[in-house]
């Protein structure tokens, strides 16, 4: 995809995850996730930031690490309403695509070309609406363009040992269902069960 794609697409990502996020309420903010380390409230504050590290790389940002370290918010709904638009708006300015973006989490030794980083990014939160939904037992089916958008990026995330580090963005890739075509291919990659759900009684919305 070129960068004028890739970013269409990551607006329409964040976009749906606003939209989830917005079912979650203070009573859920403990419950588990598909993210085994984080409780739905770590894991909106992680999707926080990161809009606002992605965004500051947009603008040109350096690789400063304290962009990217969550903090707790008291409201966290709005918090992510607030850096959802922070990040599209950043990706969408004149020359972004030009732009080469420091991601520290990352690497600190090089940068990444526009539409490689919006690419993460894409993938990131089309992989995490499916975190949040699943947290609150809601469905999500992404629309097929956006499945057939992300898989080759989610293909592309290298596998192996790295994945077993503490903190590692994805867990070791699972076989089953890999090779499919569909959004749990993409789950598969990345170290999801597409079966994932909490093991307490699901909220109703």
């Amino acid at each position: 995809m070129d960068v004028d794609e890739v970013r269409r697409w990551d607006a329409r990502a964040v976009e749906t995850s606003v939209e989830i996020v917005s079912h979650v309420t203070s009573r859920d903010l403990q419950r588990a996730t598909p993210c085994a380390q984080w409780t739905l409230g770590e894991l909106l504050a992680h999707m926080t930031v990161q809009h606002l590290g992605f965004a500051a790389a947009a603008a040109g940002d350096g690789p400063d690490l304290s962009r990217w370290r969550p903090h707790a918010s008291a409201n966290p709904v709005a918090a992510y309403r607030a850096a959802a638009d922070t990040v599209v708006e950043a990706f969408a300015r004149d020359g972004v695509g030009e732009r080469q973006f420091w991601l520290p989490e990352i690497s600190t030794e090089f940068p990444f070309p526009a539409a490689t980083a919006v690419g993460f990014h894409f993938l990131d939160y089309a992989v995490h609406s499916w975190d949040v939904a699943r947290a609150l037992e809601l469905d999500f089916a992404p629309e097929t363009g956006m499945v057939a958008a992300v898989l080759p990026i989610a293909r592309r995330v290298p596998d192996g040992a790295d994945r077993l580090r503490e903190g590692a963005a994805f867990a070791p890739g699972l076989t089953a269902g890999a090779d499919s075509a569909d959004f749990g291919a993409v789950l598969s990659l990345l170290g999801r069960s597409p079966h994932w759900h909490p093991e307490y009684e699901p909220r109703r919305v």
